[in-house]
C-alpha cells in the first residue's frame, strides 16, 4: 500500500471538505431556524466564487491586503445579498406549504445563476493564487499545496467561532432556542423576523466565504459550479448530518464528500444518482441524520436520575396514569 498517496488523497479531501463545510453548516443552520430548506444555498455559494474572482482581480494591486480583503468582502457581500432575499422573498413564505418554498428557493436558483451567467460570461477564469501560498509542503515524498493546507486549519477555527457564538452569546443561545421550539421562543416577545433575517445573513455569508475559499482550491471559476448540482449536493450534506447541528455538518460533510469521491472514481457518470440514492435512504432510515444516531448514543450513556425515572413512569408517554 502507498501510503504516500493514501495520505494526499486524504489531506486532498480534508482540503475541499474545510471550504464546503462552512456551506454545509449555514444551510444547516437555515434549516434549523427557518425550518425552510433553502434549495437556493448553493447559488450563494456560487455567488461568492465569482464575487472573490471579480474583488481579487479588482484589488489585485494592493498586494495581500487587497486579495484577502477582496475575499473578505466578498463572503460579506454574499451576506448582505441573503439578507435581503430573506426580506423580499422568504420572510413572506415562512407559513407557505413546503412544496411551495421548494418551488420559490429552486426559482431563485434559475434566476441567480442565469444572472451571474449574464454578468461574467460562460467562459472559464483562472483565479489568482493566494499571496504567500503559492509553495508546497513535503508530506512523505510528496508535494502537497500550502493553500490546502490552509484550508485544512480554516475549517476547525471556523467551527470552533460558530460554536463559541451558539454557545457563549445571547444570540446564539436564541438561535438554538428557535432550533428547538420557535414558537415558544415567539410567546417570550422576541422578534423573530429579524432573528430569521440575521440567521439567514451569517448562512448565505459562510456560503460566500466558502465559495470563495473554495475558488482557490478549484483554481478555475467554471460555469460547470453554476446549476443545481451544487444546491443537490447541500441538501444531501444536511440530511446526513443532521439540520441545526454543528458536529451534523462536519460529520455530513465529511462522510459525503468522501463518498462522492469514491464513487466518481468508480462510476464518473452515475455519481450523483448514487448520492441521490444515498440521501432517500438516510431520510428514510435516519430522518434526523448523524446527529441524531450520537444524540440517541450519548443518551444511552448518560445516567438517569430517580426523578427522570420517576417521571418517564407517570407521564402519558410512559403509559402511567
Amino acid at each position: 500500500m502507498d501510503f504516500s498517496a493514501l495520505l494526499a488523497q486524504l489531506l486532498n479531501g480534508l482540503a475541499e471538505a474545510s471550504s464546503l463545510f462552512l456551506v454545509a453548516v449555514g444551510l444547516s443552520l437555515i434549516f434549523g431556524v427557518t425550518r425552510v430548506l433553502n434549495f437556493a444555498h448553493g447559488s450563494f455559494f456560487m455567488v461568492g466564487i465569482y464575487l472573490a474572482y471579480t474583488l481579487t482581480e479588482q484589488f489585485a494591486g494592493a498586494g495581500a491586503w487587497g486579495y484577502w480583503g477582496g475575499m473578505a468582502l466578498a463572503a460579506l457581500l454574499t451576506g448582505l445579498l441573503g439578507a435581503a432575499v430573506e426580506i423580499v422573498l422568504l420572510r413572506r413564505i415562512y407559513k407557505a406549504p413546503e412544496l411551495f418554498q421548494l418551488l420559490a428557493t429552486f426559482a431563485l436558483v434559475l434566476v441567480v445563476n442565469d444572472a451571474v451567467l449574464w454578468l461574467c460570461g460562460p467562459a472559464d477564469l483562472l483565479g489568482r493564487r493566494a499571496p504567500g501560498m503559492k509553495g508546497a509542503v513535503a508530506l512523505l515524498g510528496r508535494h502537497f499545496p500550502s493553500y490546502d493546507i490552509f484550508l485544512i486549519v480554516v475549517g476547525p477555527i471556523v467551527l470552533a467561532l460558530l460554536w463559541l457564538l451558539l454557545t457563549r452569546t445571547r444570540w446564539g443561545t436564541l438561535i438554538r432556542a428557535a432550533t428547538q421550539d420557535r414558537e415558544m421562543l415567539g410567546a417570550l416577545g422576541i422578534n423573530q423576523a429579524w432573528l430569521f433575517t440575521g440567521v439567514f445573513a451569517l448562512g448565505t455569508l459562510l456560503a460566500g466565504l466558502g465559495g470563495a475559499l473554495f475558488t482557490l482550491h478549484a483554481g478555475v471559476v467554471s460555469p460547470a459550479l453554476v446549476g443545481v448540482v451544487p444546491s443537490i449536493e447541500m441538501v444531501i450534506w444536511v440530511a446526513v448530518g443532521g439540520r441545526g447541528s454543528l458536529w451534523g455538518a462536519v460529520a455530513g460533510t465529511l462522510l459525503v464528500n468522501f463518498a462522492k469521491d469514491e464513487i466518481s472514481s468508480a462510476l464518473p457518470d452515475a455519481w450523483l444518482y448514487v448520492l441521490g440514492l444515498v440521501f432517500i435512504l438516510v431520510v428514510t432510515l435516519v430522518p434526523r441524520g448523524v446527529a441524531g444516531i450520537i444524540e440517541d448514543a450519548l443518551s444511552r450513556l448518560r445516567p438517569v436520575s430517580p426523578g427522570r425515572k420517576v417521571a418517564a413512569v407517570t407521564s402519558p408517554a410512559g403509559g402511567g396514569s
